[in-house]
C-alpha cells in the first residue's frame, strides 16, 4: 500500500485467500451452472473479511465491476481472494478474484470471476467514519 495515494500495488501476488467453499446442487440456476448471485454474496462477504485489518465496521456501498470469465459447476471448490485496491478517507475498495478448482480434476483452476467492491466504515450510529486504523502486520 502506498501511504501516499492510498492505492495498492496490483499484482495477483498481493492476493490473500479470504474463503473457500464447495458448491452444492442448491446453487444452481436455470442453466445447471451455479447461479451468480450465490457468487456475489461470496464475494461480499471475502470483500468484508479483507477490510478487517482497517476498519472496525463496514456496510457495502456498490460493487464497481463485477466480470464473470467463466461458469462454475456443481462440486467445483470456488476460491475467494481479495487485495486493498484503495483506501479512501471513510471507503476501502476490494478487488476480489475468484478460482474454481474443477470437481474430479483438481490440476484444473480457473478464474471464474472478478469483482471490485466498495466499502464505507462506519461508527455505532453506521454513520460514516475516517479509516484511522493502519494495516495489521502479519505476526
Amino acid at each position: 500500500m502506498n501511504p501516499e495515494t492510498g492505492v495498492a500495488p496490483s499484482s495477483s501476488s498481493d492476493l490473500q485467500p479470504a474463503i473457500r467453499v464447495s458448491m452444492f446442487p442448491r446453487d444452481t440456476n436455470g442453466h445447471g451452472t451455479i447461479f451468480g448471485g450465490v457468487l456475489l454474496a461470496y464475494i461480499d462477504q471475502a470483500g468484508a473479511i479483507a477490510t478487517r485489518p482497517y476498519c472496525d465496521r463496514v456496510l457495502t456501498v456498490k460493487m464497481n465491476e463485477v466480470v464473470f470469465h467463466a461458469p462454475v459447476f456443481v462440486g467445483d471448490i470456488v476460491s475467494f481472494f481479495t487485495t486493498v485496491a484503495r483506501i479512501g478517507r471513510t471507503s476501502i475498495t476490494i478487488k476480489v478474484v475468484v478460482t474454481a478448482e474443477r470437481w474430479r480434476k483438481t490440476d484444473e483452476t480457473v478464474t471464474v470471476t472478478e469483482a471490485e467492491v466498495v466499502y464505507v466504515n462506519v461508527d455505532e450510529k453506521r454513520q460514516p467514519s475516517p479509516i484511522a486504523r493502519p494495516p495489521a502486520t502479519p505476526s
